[in-house]
């Protein structure tokens, strides 16, 4: 049997799959891998409890790679350790349809749990995993049965510290004291335009001191001895999560470009690459080479890793036997199955109230919260205003994770990729919210939920100029189109107290993607329809053959009323409460053709939002009521009336289409 390879030998190696899958590819970032492979291959030899054979296991170390662009390095690591990634699939490295893309992507590559790529995001995401290991293990480990107990490692770049979203996620996890939390920070100085001396001078071991953090130093990067001596003290839990200043050189071993930007985001060149293994004392002409001794850890670590499996799988009967509604409970959670009945007590609203639906949300919410244990969240600070605490369910707080409320504080980015980072781990289904118009600081997180189909939720109230006296700068015209044009994410206007309880339950059992809950602060009637349809995106709330009015939220009602007026003018205008354009757009031809019958082309769009993109459902003579300006401060219906959000205007629109629609 094949001895396995010393660590030179395999730090060698994939320095030089890095290397040619980059110049294969014509494209990547070599320079990353070649600095990091060191502390890489003590992570995924050494470290990580991982399992190659079984990718998925509950109680493994997390591993995120935040500095994406340095796949290669995770993508050699993970083939080298026994994952199913095979050496063809490197040498496939950024091609259409292989499993080593660009950038690592959760759900596409064995082995990657988050997708990383936009910089700081892994960070947050991370911060979301760690809190939720430390959440199910209070939850559910007991004396002697500790059957959650995890760590979550991450490799971090230059530029992933100078995003503001790690100075929002490392903030949170210093104070939450997320003990089981590591960042190895890839100090190498270098960033895509040149020496990061060029933009920043932070001292990261003070700043992340002053976040609560615990700083350790790797000052010679191809040291192992130091290497696994500091990783073996980052291990060791004194309270902090830990950031290990790890003080590499890009592009290590390449004479004209180590330690300069030339190394960071281009292929090293045949030359340059040839040099470069010279240096390791690689053979020069070799490409994709795995030496024999190397490709003995692959089996090695996968038996190893089926042990950790075996064993935990042990700790998890045992615990059975001593807890078995416990061990019931979370091997549910874990296989990400709702309980039965969850459902059963969503909120019975009646005709005649009239309450905001971030009022009804905030009752919804709870309702599901009593039968679903998984259900947590919070808030940027807005929770008492989004209407997202958990009655009962007590706070998650400094060392203190028992509770189901999560306070994010004014981190709107960091909550968003944390909640995702919750999500991806299992066992919750989490939530983040704040006003509608600050969904433009999370934006990009909202999209990379989408990107993974992570069933994150995102609840987002003050949905619209009635907001009314905080004026333009928190009334969102804009976000609604924004938030419509994420591949994958489902957006809920929902139209009242009705519609927002069924919005929560299609939220709650939605797997495949986010879903955003858009709400009103002000009040709104329920309407006449007691079982609405939300699930499938639009419904007819009156009937009518003239005309359509096509609305979402709070106008729905403003649509009702203009109804009223073209009926006493002898037009009969149908009224059609939008909720969701992804999921009316996914129904059969047939039903949309039934909401909205393509012999009727007088049609209305009514949104106290941006009209951009509605002309899809007003085709070709329709016209929208909405507001394509910002808004004033003064009280909100004041500021609907003066824009032009009333039932007046509406019924006007709709004159203007019959007036020039064919039939």
């Amino acid at each position: 049997m094949t001895q396995p390879a010393p660590p030179d030998l395999c730090i060698a190696t994939v320095r030089t799959l890095a290397i040619d899958a980059v110049q294969a590819a014509n494209s990547g970032h070599p320079g990353a891998p070649m600095g990091l492979a060191p502390v890489g291959w003590a992570l995924y030899s050494q470290v990580l409890r991982h399992a190659p054979g079984d990718p998925s296991w509950p109680n493994r170390d997390r591993f995120v790679l935040s500095a994406g662009h340095a796949s290669a390095l995770q993508y050699s690591l993970l083939h080298l350790s026994g994952y199913a990634l095979s050496l063809d699939d490197l040498r496939q490295f950024r091609q259409w349809g292989s499993l080593t893309p660009g950038h690592p992507e959760r759900g596409h590559v064995p082995g990657v749990e988050v997708t990383t790529g936009p910089l700081g995001q892994g960070l947050g995401n991370a911060v979301g995993l760690a809190l939720a290991e430390a959440m199910l293990a209070a939850e559910f480990n007991r004396p002697g049965h500790d059957v959650i107990d995890h760590r979550t490692w991450v490799i971090a770049s230059d530029g992933d510290l100078m995003e503001g979203i790690s100075h929002e996620a490392c903030s949170l996890a210093g104070f939450l004291r997320l003990r089981k939390l590591v960042v190895i920070f890839d100090d190498n100085a270098i960033s895509l335009d040149g020496p990061t001396g060029m933009s920043t001078g932070d001292d990261v071991t003070a700043r992340f001191g002053a976040y609560g953090w615990r700083v350790l130093e790797i000052a010679d990067a191809n040291d192992m001895d130091e290497i696994m001596r500091v990783l073996d003290e980052a291990q060791a839990d004194d309270g902090r999560p830990t950031l290990v200043r790890y003080s590499s050189h890009i592009g290590y071993g390449a004479p004209h470009v180590q330690d300069t930007n030339a190394a960071h985001g281009a292929p090293l060149g045949a030359d340059e690459a040839r040099l470069a293994k010279q240096a390791y004392g690689w053979p020069e002409e070799a490409e994709f080479l795995v030496p024999d001794e190397v490709a003995a850890w692959a089996p090695l670590l996968r038996a190893r890793g089926a042990e950790m499996v075996d064993a935990w799988d042990g700790a998890m009967d045992a615990y059975a036997a001593s807890f078995p509604d416990d061990a019931g409970e979370l091997r549910r959670r874990l296989a990400g199955n709702l309980p039965t009945g969850w459902d059963a007590d969503l909120p019975q609203f009646e005709e005649g109230e009239s309450p905001a639906t971030r009022v009804a949300s905030k009752a919804a919410l709870n309702a599901i919260a009593a039968r679903v244990p998984e259900l947590v969240g919070g808030a940027a600070d807005l929770a008492s205003s989004t209407g997202t605490v958990i009655t009962d369910g007590g706070d998650v707080g400094p060392g203190s994770f028992a509770g189901r409320n999560i306070h994010f504080g004014v981190r709107e980015f960091a909550m968003a990729a944390a909640v995702n980072g919750m999500v991806a781990h299992g066992g919750f289904r989490a939530y983040g919210s704040t006003f509608m118009t600050f969904s433009d600081y999370m934006k990009n997180a909202i999209r990379m939920a989408a990107l993974q189909r992570l069933p994150s939720i995102l609840v987002f109230t003050h949905d619209s100029v009635a907001v009314g006296e905080d004026g333009p700068t928190h009334q969102p015209v804009e976000q609604l189109a924004a938030l419509r044009s994420i591949p994958g994410l489902v957006t809920l206007r929902p139209a009242d107290a009705r519609e927002t309880a069924e919005a929560w339950r299609l939220a709650v059992a939605r797997t495949d993607g986010p879903t955003a809950l858009v709400l009103t602060r002000q009040g709104v009637p329920v309407l006449p329809i007691s079982d609405p349809p939300v699930e499938r995106g639009g419904y007819v709330v009156a009937p009518g053959d003239d005309c359509i009015l096509i609305a979402t939220g709070s106008e729905v009602s403003l649509a009702l009323a203009a109804r009223e007026i073209l009926a006493d003018e002898g037009v009969s205008a149908r009224v059609v409460s939008m909720p969701s354009w992804e999921l009316f757009a996914a129904q059969p031809d047939a039903y949309r053709d039934e909401v909205l019958p393509p012999g009727i082309a007088a049609r209305v769009s009514v949104e106290a939002a941006s009209t951009f993109g509605w002309p899809r459902w007003t085709g070709t003579w329709g016209r929208s009521v909405g507001i394509d300006r910002f808004g004033e401060s003064a009280p909100g219906g004041t500021v609907m009336e003066r824009l032009g959000m009333t039932p007046e205007a509406v019924a006007a629109a709709a004159r203007d289409a019959l007036s020039v629609a064919p039939g």
